[in-house]
């Protein structure tokens, strides 16, 4: 059945900005954007299928994660989901005028996308990560029945080294502008000079003229504060000649400015109109922040003139459950988590994020490092994470289109980002230097049978001089690593130039020396702090940071201690499906700070202890045997079993656990996670003793406790302030407890909220060391988009109602059906176990 599109109006103001111009005028064709998500039909085949079975989807779409986990025909890189060759389509109607252009704009689709449009090819993009539109106004049956078709082909399912879903994952949008208008990304808002007291505003505004004749008008941009209070205003008699395009300057001075920072992140609007006597052509709304940045080679990092370090996160790009099709409100409760552990920026890695992901960083106060590629001339062994030693067809990636595509991919990212007040880096690749044999030779590091040491804790075992003699004398490849670098950032300044230039160098040694550097505003270690005050002192002119760095408390300190290391990016915050090459049943890397569930590790709770400044105490126990420590036999104090460890600890944090469930009698390890100056730990209401975190280089509290069931209670004091945590031995789990984050959803189809299902026993205690199957239900109009308990071995079904606990404990996300209100409840059963219910109210 055709499907007539709802136009809805771009800016809401419209009115208001028409009246403000003149309270005479007309408006025609004003532009508009619509949803074009919902309605569609989908159908996955291969080869061996001569007819396809459609079925109906709405968007984002991610076909892989509704499959089962597969250890046979699946690949541990990608997470042992599949791929395959999906089909999309959507029929529509829609009218446009005679002066009316109409596109067609993709956020993102994963990967190897032919668009049709009426049988006609709009065009082909490989990238599955950078966003692409069509005009589609040749091609439009105008007032009559249109059928949009897009292919994907993931045939190439291990073409990455983590998971990345397939299909129209992200949001599609169709645009009508009248013929003289604002193109799509055709605005750039600038705040060279910032100060408390004013602000100057730049626009770059590009009005594009598909008339057939020059066109006159005026340009108006008037600017609005968070308040909808307008603070500026700039009018402009322009023109632009016949089916052609120019770019046009505004400047605004705002005074007293709001500045967007981590802790205020204030927004303001760009109301930009394009008028032809009292007719309104075009109305176009560009959301920016006004805001400083500098990264000084000595002191670090400044965000409006406030030293502060980067406390960031790596992220890759899927949400769990629900693949790589993520609800905006999946991450905004994983962005408020890390946020309670004292995060303030995110790394997007390794490939640039969604245009929903950059405004929740805009409005909640991340800063992000928005980064384009994982691969350039070169492909990178998607198992093994090195450089490729032989041709695999289901692992040709990105490096087979890079040649072709790079600029265009880095172009239309840019365009479509750099209004983003969030953004304050341009990364242009990640670890590169493996796909480029020379520079892993030139450290001294590989192929060097003179040296033994370990890559990771130990300098350089050549000289610079030798590394430069290196990079000379070795024989190159057909690219050069340098040039390429080069060339990347040359393209990234030539769109914005107010934006650092980085990139996360795993290598930096050869890179310092090969060209790579030297195309870089600042450079990115990954995993060589030892290489701090190496890289500081010997290249004194480029501001250096950690860009992917271990969740362990040696990274922070290593930073913490030196200024001109202006921060971090944690690898990682969150776990994520894939790199788990020969892994099985361990689908996930578990290095984040938060499960795949969203759901807090040991790891959160210690960096929030360094990165926050609220007091904080966490208790983690252990089997004193499993533990990683020991009773000194001669002074009877428990200690680490290698008093050197925690200064090499690696990605996934030592296992602990958070219950006080043991045999009676058993000594237990029981660890403290505090910025407190001091801990008292009791067990039922006995204190154990008071101890100094200053007497813990390893930043951990520890007390050798015999177990004894009852309660178990850490008392930290900080500035004088006191505060509390508690375990409390459980007895056998007598009921499923749920909670939800939301209790009201809009009735908008994409609404969410999370159901966590914990088991609990007769008193309320959290049961987390007995796990059971639990069978979600639903009354009322909902959608259940799946269940996870979180753990990197966990291989059920996701797109299930079904899921066994992990700790006591599973998730479950719902979503709203669109104009679908009223009252929904949610059931949670387990075997022998009373059942809870919640209500979820839609409106």
């Amino acid at each position: 059945m055709t499907k007539v599109v709802t136009r809805i109006l771009t800016v809401i103001l419209v009115t208001v900005i028409v009246a403000s111009c003149s309270s005479k005028k007309e408006t025609t064709s004003i532009s508009s954007i619509s949803d074009f998500n919902f309605n569609w039909e989908f159908s996955l085949t291969d080869s061996t299928k001569k007819n396809k079975v459609w079925r109906k989807v709405n968007l984002p779409h991610d076909w892989s994660v509704e499959h089962s986990f597969d250890s046979i025909n699946g690949e541990g890189a990608t997470g042992y989901l599949p791929g395959g060759i999906g089909f999309y389509r959507k029929k529509f109607s829609l009218n446009i005028q005679d002066n009316e252009v109409a596109y067609l704009l993709f956020d993102g689709v994963y990967n190897n996308a032919d668009v049709i449009l009426n049988g006609s090819k709009l065009g082909f993009h490989p990238y599955g990560y950078s966003p692409f539109f069509y005009d589609i106004t040749s091609n439009l049956n105008n007032g009559t029945e249109n059928i949009i078709e897009v292919k994907v082909d993931r045939s190439r399912f291990v073409d990455s080294r983590w998971y990345t879903g397939s299909g129209i994952y992200r949001n599609v949008k169709l645009i009508t502008k009248n013929k003289l208008h604002i193109p799509v990304w055709g605005t750039f808002v600038t705040t060279p000079k910032v100060s408390e007291n004013e602000a100057k505003v730049n626009l770059e505004i590009k009005v594009k003229n598909n008339y057939t004749e020059d066109s006159s008008f005026k340009l108006v941009t008037e600017l609005y504060n968070h308040n909808n209070i307008k603070v500026g205003e700039q009018s402009d008699e322009l023109s632009v000649q016949k089916n052609s395009q120019d770019v046009f300057t505004q400047e605004i001075v705002v005074t007293s400015p709001s500045l967007w920072g981590v802790d205020s992140p204030s927004l303001y609007k760009a109301i930009t109109t394009v008028l032809k006597g009292d007719e309104v052509f075009d109305v176009n709304e560009t959301t920016f922040g006004i805001r400083s940045i500098v990264f000084d080679v000595d002191k670090g990092f400044f965000l409006n003139g406030e030293n502060m370090k980067i406390k960031g996160v790596c992220l890759h790009h899927d949400g769990g459950l629900v693949g790589s099709a993520v609800p905006k409100g999946v991450w905004r409760r994983r962005f408020e988590k890390l946020r309670e552990g004292g995060c303030n920026a995110i790394r997007v890695s390794h490939n640039p994020a969604s245009e929903e992901f950059l405004e929740l960083c805009d409005e909640m106060g991340f800063l992000v490092q928005d980064e384009f590629f994982d691969e350039w001339d070169n492909p990178k062994d998607k198992r093994l994470n090195k450089w490729e030693t032989k041709v695999d067809s289901v692992t040709q990636g990105y490096g087979q289109h890079f040649q072709k595509w790079a600029k265009k991919d880095l172009t239309n990212t840019m365009l479509a980002h750099r209004n983003h007040p969030s953004i304050i880096q341009w990364s242009i690749g990640n670890e590169i230097e493996w796909t480029y044999p020379n520079s892993s030779k030139a450290t001294g590091f590989f192929g060097n049978m003179e040296w033994t040491g370990n890559y990771f804790w130990e300098k350089s075992p050549y000289t610079i001089e030798q590394v430069k003699e290196k990079v000379r004398t070795l024989p190159k490849g057909k690219y050069d690593i340098g040039k390429t670098a080069q060339k990347l950032a040359r393209w990234t300044k030539e769109l914005d130039t107010t934006r650092y230039v980085i990139a996360n160098c795993i290598l930096p040694t050869a890179s310092y020396e090969t060209g790579y550097a030297d195309a870089l505003d600042i450079i990115g270690f990954s995993y060589r702090r030892v290489l701090y005050d190496y890289g500081h002192e010997n290249y004194p002119n480029l501001p250096l940071m950690g860009t992917e760095n271990l969740g362990q408390w040696h990274e922070w300190k290593a930073i913490e201690e030196r200024p001109h290391v202006s921060g971090t990016f944690l690898w990682t915050g969150i776990d994520y499906m894939g790199e788990s090459n020969g892994q099985w049943p361990r689908k996930t890397l578990p290095s984040g700070l938060l499960n795949q569930a969203g759901f807090e590790k040991p790891s959160f709770h210690m960096y929030k202890t360094l990165w926050s400044k609220e007091p904080s105490v966490y208790i983690a126990t252990q089997q004193l045997d499993k533990s990683i420590n020991k009773i000194n036999e001669k002074t009877g104090e428990i200690v680490a079993k290698n008093s050197e460890a925690w200064k090499t600890a690696m990605w996934i944090w030592h296992n602990v656990n958070n219950h006080w469930n043991y045999t009676e009698d058993e000594m237990v390890s029981v660890e403290v996670y505090s910025n407190c100056e001091e801990v008292e730990l009791f067990l039922n209401d006995t204190s154990l003793g008071v101890k100094k975190l200053a007497n813990f280089e390893d930043h951990i509290y520890k007390w050798a406790v015999p177990f004894n069931a009852g309660k178990l209670e850490a008392k930290g004091i900080a500035n004088g302030k006191t505060v509390t945590t508690t375990l409390t031995t459980a007895k056998k789990p007598t009921t499923v407890k749920l909670t939800v984050d939301k209790k009201e959803l809009n009735a908008d189809g994409y609404d969410v909220s999370h159901v966590v299902a914990q088991l609990v026993d007769e008193n309320g205690n959290l049961v987390k060391n007995e796990n059971t199957k639990i069978t979600f239900s639903s009354q009322g109009d909902i959608k259940i988009l799946g269940v996870d308990n979180g753990a990197a071995t966990n291989v059920q079904d996701l797109q299930s109602n079904t899921v066994k606990t992990d700790k006591g404990r599973c998730l479950l996300i719902v979503q709203s059906l669109k104009d679908a209100p009223g009252k929904v409840t949610i059931t949670a059963n387990a075997t022998n176990l009373k059942s809870e219910s919640i209500s979820i109210s839609i409106k």
